[in-house]
């Protein structure tokens, strides 16, 4: 018997420094039962960074066809596919051709290190594609503000983003690997 995805509540403040967007969101957020705390907050954190009253949480990890986010307009086209982790050149294709802007977020650097400089060079023909490191610069982790019912204050400020709840705060460095050329 497959395992059920955690459903979770979460009242996101958002105070956008960088766009002048302040807003409130409540988000429901399923938890798939292979994805970690941390990268579920992880897509908080990139929620934050491209809320609109559009954006929404797709399927989940378990779906091919569809990023972790995304903001479509009135008839439907996609207009933002964010992805998080280290995508292949594939999907990274496939999003491009369907979206206006594709947004990918690493997260480990561990990982994302080889993973960029093995695809940097062939991800730079993306012209509709901006990469980017999310890097935790704080003790307490993402995953330690990770709770059923959370209530976040979220702000972001030239390449920081600064998450808080009642468990603690996390500063969180957005580093710019790749910008859009369009």
């Amino acid at each position: 018997m497959a395992m059920k995805s955690t459903v979770l509540k979460a009242e996101l403040q958002i105070s956008d420094m960088n766009r002048h967007y302040y807003q409130t969101h409540a988000l429901t957020l399923a938890q798939h039962p292979s994805e970690t705390e941390e990268r579920m907050m992880v897509r908080v954190v990139a929620f934050a960074l491209h809320a609109s009253e559009s954006l929404a949480f797709t399927r989940g990890i378990s779906t091919e066809d569809e990023p972790d986010i995304w903001d479509k307009d009135l008839t439907e086209h996609i207009t933002a596919w964010i992805d998080l982790g280290q995508p292949d050149e594939k999907r990274i294709r496939k999003a491009c051709g369907r979206a206006d802007a594709v947004f990918i977020y690493t997260y480990q650097p561990r990982n994302a290190g080889p993973w960029w400089a093995k695809s940097q060079e062939t991800l730079a023909r993306f012209d509709k594609l901006t990469v980017s490191s999310l890097e935790t610069v704080s003790a307490t982790t993402l995953a330690e503000l990770c709770d059923r019912n959370m209530s976040l204050t979220c702000t972001i400020q030239d390449d920081a983003v600064y998450l808080a709840s009642e468990r603690g705060e996390v500063e969180v460095r957005v580093i710019p690997l790749m910008s859009a050329t369009r």
